[in-house]
């Protein structure tokens, strides 16, 4: 029902203020996430006595966890915020901030939520689900491997070393991201304090081949690399100190120049094809009951004048003249205080020692370990200066005796893969409408044939896309990609949301070929939703609102005018960003199901009641997402839609029938405003509808009557 010329300012005004009403509602009901480095205080309140909290350390962002013991003050772990150590983006494009707090074995004792952006839990799910999947940590180790299921468990749920954990239902992406953020700054804190090497995963480093034996000499393993002799004079040593106040203060070194400082063999024990050639069978079988699983032992044979341990070496502890490094990251290791004996006649009488490298360091077989012998000089008397020197050697494991790294379970790569079957269902579908598309004439030849593979689509883009896979595209995905640019971050977080991104691949091309139509009126969920709504509304006749055309223009801008704001915000006001995209009802009515609190419900719901008289109220006047794509659309090679030469002169019928007005007078497509529901192409197609194609079927039959006359 087309509004009456008495009413059309009063309608205007009407739309306008419920429009600015709609938007306003958006600004104000959601409050930024906060963010902020945690004092001291703000520690003590999530570890509160028997702990306490140390002084927050100097060069490292983490705060001992101390606890009183008798008289003896004990380390219970370090506490730390992964942002320091990982900010790894989340969806929104802004890293998620967690406490963590690890023990001095690698042992979680605590994982909380400080602050994040993530669009799904910010008065949608809540915060309870992210703390309830935050909390599955305790207890777990950096030395196992943590899989994340869709399907709930009981808790954590061990398989030999991997510990599987409960995902939260339509927040795959954010929780794989807080599993990474956890395990990357968990693993950087254990290498700085606790001696782990590196940040890698645990699962992305070369696993040792326990059944691969070769009987191999000592000459071989020497050939082989697998033992690395390092010989070091008293020459190279003064050498070394030359440009220091050290140099010539070691009497035998410069009265021997050319005698032998240290003498050492170092080798990989724990690998089966070292060990049982050098060592004998019951040293070998008393090496194997020290070692987990994946840890690695490094043994040692020495001799000369200066050993690799000091004389106030205590057994049982970590060397203090030997060093031992991967990719530049020191790893940690432990003697084991172990009597062996060796086989090879050539080390006897040397003095040997294991040293044990434990599973959680991160030592990677594929890459190659660097040993440095450490000699120190010291000069003076009561304040001696203290000088040292590192002596290097290399050791290289052959890619026979390992495992080459496998795909991580935890990264993007695993995600993908386990959803498979939506990524071929969904290609499946883009493929029909790619061909549907492209074949406009044969699809729209029929109209009641057109209207029900648009009815059927549109509910595939519902249920399917939206709230099944969860793949409605949004305007946080545009700025999320900005924030990450500002702050000059990695990109990866997006490939933990596989459809939207083959999607966004999708409409990316779609864009340059038809225009913004083809994802807004085809393969936004809640486009479809409205244009559900509309129609039902249209069945149980409830009167519709057609504006001026002139209104309907001015209205459209409002929409570039959201997403001026929502963009600017990025740069100008981040803390607003998060309230501004709340604009989209996208979250609360797909993602969500409308379960959210009840300002957002009614925001949604009120748009769509909206479409229900106003043909797709919200993507026609408000939608910031459509106006982007609307912008980048512009950009498009085609002009698709076909046009005769009567379209606008002097035919208005496509114009008229036009429920987006994207038709001009003079008969052209504004495509930034079509919606691609070909409709107009079905008029095109009918002689029934084209007054164009009417007028020559009219001619037609009067043609042969002239004739018989003739």
């Amino acid at each position: 029902m087309a509004s009456s010329p008495s009413r059309p300012r009063a309608i205007q005004r009407t739309v306008l203020r419920a429009a600015l009403a709609w938007l306003l509602l958006a600004w104000i009901v959601a409050a930024p996430a906060a963010a902020g480095a945690l004092t001291r205080d703000a520690m003590a309140r999530y570890f509160p006595s028997p702990l306490m909290v140390g002084e927050r350390d100097a060069t490292l962002p983490v705060w001992p966890l101390l606890r009183q013991n008798a008289t003896a003050t004990e380390l219970v772990g370090y506490a730390f915020e992964s942002i320091d150590f990982a900010p790894v983006p989340g969806f929104s494009g802004v890293p998620i901030n967690l406490l963590v707090a690890i023990d001095p074995k690698g042992q979680f004792l605590d994982v909380r939520v400080v602050s994040h952006h993530e669009p799904v839990f910010l008065e949608g799910l809540g915060e309870a689900p992210m703390a309830r999947f935050a909390s599955q940590y305790r207890g777990l180790a950096l030395n196992q491997s943590i899989a994340i299921d869709t399907a709930p468990r009981a808790g954590p749920k061990q398989d030999g070393n991997v510990v599987h954990i409960d995902g939260v239902a339509k927040a795959t992406a954010s929780v794989r991201i807080i599993n990474q953020s956890v395990l990357s700054s968990a693993l950087k804190v254990a290498r700085a304090r606790l001696g782990f090497a590196g940040a890698a995963d645990p699962d992305q480093i070369a696993r040792l081949k326990p059944d691969v034996f070769e009987s191999l000499s000592f000459e071989a393993l020497q050939r082989e690399g697998l033992v690395q002799h390092v010989t070091l004079t008293n020459r190279q040593v003064e050498e070394a100190f030359a440009d220091t106040a050290a140099a010539g203060i070691d009497a035998e070194a410069l009265a021997r120049p050319d005698a032998v400082m240290s003498d050492f063999h170092v080798a990989l024990a724990s690998v089966p094809s070292v060990g049982r050639n050098l060592l004998t069978p019951a040293s070998w079988n008393k090496l194997s009951g020290r070692l987990d699983p994946g840890d690695h032992a490094l043994l040692v044979l020495y001799e000369g004048r200066y050993g690799i341990i000091g004389d106030d070496f205590v057994a049982g502890t970590a060397p203090d003249r030997l060093l031992l490094k991967q990719n530049g990251l020191a790893i940690e290791m432990r003697d084991l205080d172990l009597d062996l004996k060796t086989t090879e006649p050539a080390l006897r009488g040397k003095s040997l020692r294991v040293f044990r490298i434990i599973a959680q360091s991160g030592l990677d077989l594929a890459h190659p370990l660097e040993l440095a012998l450490v000699v120190r000089r010291a000069k003076g008397m009561i304040y001696p200066e203290r000088f040292h020197r590192e002596f290097f050697s290399r050791l290289a494991l052959p890619a026979r005796f390992y495992d080459a790294p496998a795909a991580n379970d935890r990264t993007w790569v695993a995600v993908w893969r386990q959803r498979w079957p939506d990524l071929a269902l969904l290609a499946a579908g883009l493929l029909v409408l790619t061909v549907a598309l492209a074949r406009q004439g044969a699809l729209t030849a029929n109209r009641r044939r057109f209207a029900w593979f648009r009815q059927a689509y549109l509910l595939f883009t519902a249920l399917f896309i939206g709230w099944y896979a969860q793949g409605q595209l949004s305007i946080v995905n545009l700025t999320g990609l900005l924030q990450a640019m500002r702050d000059g971050r990695d990109l990866s977080f997006f490939l933990y949301d596989p459809m939207s991104v083959s999607l966004w691949a999708f409409v990316l091309v779609s864009l340059l070929v038809w225009g913004r139509g083809t994802f807004c009126g085809w393969l936004c969920p809640f486009g479809a939703l409205q244009e559900f709504v509309g129609k039902a509304a249209r069945l149980l006749r409830v009167p519709q609102i057609r504006l001026r055309r002139a209104t309907d223009a001015r209205l459209k801008l409002l929409k570039y005018l959201a997403l001026a704001a929502i963009l600017a915000s990025v740069f100008l006001a981040p803390a607003w960003t998060d309230a501004l995209v709340e604009a989209e009802p996208f979250k609360t009515a797909i993602t969500l199901n409308f379960v959210r609190s009840w300002p957002f419900v009614l925001y949604a719901g009120g748009l769509l009641l909206g479409s229900a008289v106003v043909y797709k109220f919200f993507c026609r006047y408000l939608c910031p997402f459509g106006a982007g794509l609307a912008v980048l659309g512009r950009f498009r090679l085609l002009d698709w839609l076909p046009r005769r030469k009567e379209c606008g002169k002097p035919c208005q019928t496509c114009r008229h029938r036009c429920e987006y007005e994207a038709i001009r007078p003079d008969g052209g497509i504004r495509y930034e405003d079509c919606f691609q529901c070909m409709d107009c192409v079905v008029i095109h197609q009918s002689d029934a509808l084209c007054a164009p194609l009417i007028m020559e079927k009219k001619r037609a039959r009067v043609i042969p009557v002239h004739s018989l006359s003739a």
